[in-house]
């Protein structure tokens, strides 16, 4: 008989972190973001004054679905949220292979009685086990982020032979100014120290601008360290590094999950940004993932346009709004799905201005 519980303290969370790892790499589309190294510290780091809860099934000791939520308070709301918010892309619902699907709907069914005024869920898939399991219509999925994809069973890159060319001349350029030298960093003090190199990388790329992914924060910085380390023990991330002379200027830092790459920060020193370093360390980052086995690259995130440059193919990721319980939770779900669609329809907007006025008019006599 498959029971199900609901964890609410940091220590019991903590003891499920080798049969948790198993649930997320069986996953369809499996999350490095979902592992528990990167939730545990997450909560850690920028839980604050959520409360945990955690729902998992359990069949005798045997860990055989999770659904990681915790909850937060908004403008007075009780808002059910996944476990780290929007730095867990791919959030979902997980069930073991073998399990009953039954156990999908139980697991779905706590946050409808978990108290809340509504659920605010960032990073679900388009086939979320989540929201299949719960009542149609409860949930509105809403795309946030394109989520730029490349199959490297199909091709390593999408270049352009004369995209290889400047590629190339571009490297020359770079090595006629010092040594070029290309490093790996995996765990232990390599990984530590080439760590310490990217968040000065990311310092100075993003100086005087502001930087939304958090990464250089003092809590960023914080949490990086000790998920890192974490992850390292199941070899997961790969922190690449571009120096010159022994000086880093470049990095690219990605987790290995399962065959597929997650991208989760990269940059590069402006002042060699005449011979592109961050795109050389990016395609070094491709190739020894396809090295190593990778099969599948997942950019994550907005499709920008150098994304797009190596990807082929979007699988966006969304964001789940509803299951009101209240009045009030039934009026911040409809404000904030009718904002969404109405910035959503204004940046498609604004797309279609930028392309109308880049195609070339005829000219009348």
């Amino acid at each position: 008989m498959t029971q199900i519980e609901t964890i609410s303290s940091e220590a019991e969370f903590a003891n499920l972190a080798g049969p948790w790892d198993e649930l997320v790499r069986s996953m369809g589309r499996p999350s490095p973001f979902l592992l528990h190294g990167w939730l545990l510290e997450w909560w850690r780091h920028y839980g604050g004054k959520r409360r945990l809860a955690v729902h998992v099934a359990m069949r005798g000791d045997r860990l055989v679905g999770a659904l990681p939520l915790c909850r937060s308070r908004r403008f007075g709301l009780r808002v059910t949220e996944f476990i780290g918010g929007t730095k867990a892309p791919l959030a979902d619902l997980m069930v073991a292979p073998d399990e009953d699907p039954a156990t999908a709907a139980r697991l779905a069914e706590r946050i409808l009685s978990s108290g809340g005024d509504f659920a605010d869920l960032f990073g679900m898939p388009g086939n979320s086990r989540l929201a299949t399991a719960l009542p149609a219509g409860s949930l509105n999925l809403l795309e946030r982020l394109e989520a730029p994809v490349l199959d490297l069973r199909i091709q390593q890159t999408r270049l352009s032979s004369k995209a290889h060319r400047e590629r190339r001349r571009r490297r020359r350029h770079l090595e006629e100014l010092g040594a070029v030298e290309i490093s790996i960093a995996q765990d232990g003090e390599a990984l530590r120290a080439s760590l310490e190199e990217a968040f000065r990388i990311h310092a100075l790329r993003w100086r005087g601008r502001r930087d939304p992914t958090g990464f250089g924060t003092p809590v960023g910085r914080a949490f990086h360290r000790a998920a890192m380390r974490r992850l390292a023990v199941e070899d997961v991330p790969r922190l690449v590094t571009l120096r010159l002379d022994g000086q880093p200027v470049a990095f690219s830092l990605y987790l290995l999950l399962q065959r597929t790459v997650y991208g989760v920060a990269m940059a590069f020193d402006p002042a060699f940004a005449r011979y592109s370093p961050g795109t050389e360390t990016l395609l070094r980052s491709l190739e020894s993932a396809a090295a190593e086995g990778a099969e599948r690259i997942e950019f994550l995130g907005a499709a920008t346009p150098y994304k797009q440059t190596f990807t082929d193919r979007l699988e966006p990721i969304h964001e789940g709004i509803g299951l009101p319980s209240t009045l009030r939770g039934q009026v911040a779900v409809g404000l904030l799905v009718g904002g969404i669609r109405a910035r959503r329809s204004l940046k498609r907007s604004e797309t279609a201005r930028r392309l109308y006025e880049r195609v070339p008019r005829p000219v009348r006599g």
